[in-house]
């Protein structure tokens, strides 16, 4: 049956992804997931990541998608403070507004006290995981950062007097945006086109071609102000052109709008 849920998870995703290329062939966006912690009381917190989960709907059981992890296994939250984190999920994801994502754990989690290592109960992750609310707009072309911050203090719960611990977790997730992006589209779009982007001072070129209705993105650019360069075939006959004072803030995506080469 698990074997089942992957196989049907991976298609969905797989047809999630097609689904979005046909309609833009630019519709992703670069995402990083990172895992760090707010101290706590303890000598380790000890919890086993397994699976890494996204749903773009508010739905509690369909349209999650699991990722690939970059770190699974078992990690001391109390290991990833003062700036430290521990990468989760580096991957493009369909742009859009991302609602919830999800931390599965396994059954290796543990926590230590007084150089006692105990069991660490978190029933409820182990199940159907660990939810976050984000909703979170990704635009495509645009890279983000989201961090998960672990409160471990507020997380760890002993239940009564048994000597037992519990993990209710409490979990602050942030996005930030990492670059801006440029967009547009070229008038005719019956030729091959490659359009540049660079800011004149000596920093890097970004280049990408139209798609077949004339629209490009160019992705991942630092905030600044840049030349746009389009760059129609030789033997097309249309002229190259140059537009200079593009502004671009992280963040946000910069509407050229409708350039023509004719």
């Amino acid at each position: 049956m698990k074997i089942l849920n992957k196989i049907l998870t991976g298609l969905m995703l797989m047809v999630f992804f097609i689904s979005c290329s046909d309609n833009n062939e630019n519709n992703f966006t670069k995402v990083r997931v990172v895992l760090t912690d707010a101290p706590g009381d303890y000598e380790e917190v000890n919890i086993d990541v397994q699976e890494f989960r996204v749903n773009y709907t508010d739905s509690e059981n369909d349209g999650w998608m699991t990722l690939d992890l970059d770190n699974p296994g078992v990690v001391n939250l109390l290991d990833l403070t003062g700036g430290v984190n521990l990468l989760l999920v580096d991957e493009d994801l369909p742009s859009g507004n991302l609602k919830q994502i999800r931390l599965v754990l396994g059954s290796n989690n543990t926590i230590v006290i007084d150089g006692n290592e105990l069991p660490l109960n978190t029933p409820s992750a182990q199940q159907s995981g660990l939810k976050i609310n984000v909703n979170y707009d990704l635009l495509a072309g645009v890279a983000y950062n989201i961090t998960l911050d672990f409160d471990v203090d507020k997380s760890i719960v002993e239940a009564g007097n048994s000597g037992n611990y519990n993990l209710k977790p409490v979990i602050r997730a942030t996005a930030e945006a990492q670059s801006g992006a440029i967009s547009g589209s070229v008038t005719p779009f019956d030729a091959q086109v490659l359009v540049s982007a660079y800011d004149g001072i000596g920093g890097d070129t970004i280049r990408a071609f139209a798609n077949s209705t004339g629209d490009f993105l160019l992705q991942g650019l630092s905030q600044g102000i840049y030349f746009v360069d389009i760059q129609p075939s030789v033997a097309s006959g249309y002229q190259n052109v140059v537009v200079d004072n593009i502004q671009v803030y992280i963040g946000n995506v910069t509407d050229m709008g409708e350039i023509d080469i004719n």
